[in-house]
């Protein structure tokens, strides 16, 4: 029954909210145009940013909170994918949008969003390595990058992050991982799991 209710309760909050209904449409682009082209576009990165801190500063009880919890939601997308970015790990619109779903949620919920699309992108990687047939491929290049991380740490240097593309399993359209599991987060918070 309390599945029901928070089912209904989703439904309601799509329609008084359309800052989620954006959101999601938002992701859902994304996401395509990151499976055909490998890229997510500014004007939809940089257009939901500023979307978001204006309708989260007009739409909060006080502008002040809510112009503050787009800023934090924003910077803590930002921050905690831009390691990764500068590792060569992840593009730069995987970061802007995972910045720009900062600011739609704000900072709590980024970090569960982040977790969660993780999680969808660990499993993508799993199952794009096994289609390609390039599973153990995966695994060694999972134990190289740990390793050369930990020695760097130990020796004090910065690591590089690279792999070699004759070692790489493929590009992985993350745009599609961001989505899937910035959704997930939504529906868990609206279930009242997150």
């Amino acid at each position: 029954m309390r599945e029901f209710d928070a089912f209904f309760g989703l439904l309601a909050m799509l329609a008084t909210d359309f800052r989620m209904v954006a959101l999601l449409v938002l992701l859902v682009i994304a996401a395509v145009s990151d499976l055909r082209t490998y890229r997510i576009p500014n004007w939809l990165t940089f257009g939901g940013m500023v979307f978001a801190l204006i309708y989260g500063t007009f739409a909060a009880r006080t502008p002040l909170v809510g112009a503050t919890q787009a800023l934090a939601g924003l910077g803590t997308g930002l921050l905690i994918m831009l390691p990764l970015y500068a590792l060569g790990i992840m593009g730069a619109g995987d970061v802007k949008l995972m910045a720009m779903v900062g600011a739609f949620i704000g900072p709590y919920q980024t970090l569960w969003a982040i977790l969660f699309t993780c999680i969808a992108g660990g499993a993508a990687a799993l199952i794009v390595a096994m289609h390609r047939r390039r599973l153990g491929h995966m695994l060694t290049n999972v134990k190289d990058a740990v390793n050369g991380i930990a020695m760097s740490g130990i020796a004090g240097l910065r690591p590089n992050g690279t792999i070699d593309m004759q070692q790489s399993i493929g590009k992985l359209p993350y745009g599609i991982c961001i989505c899937v599991g910035t959704i997930s987060q939504v529906l868990a918070h609206q279930l009242g799991y997150v």
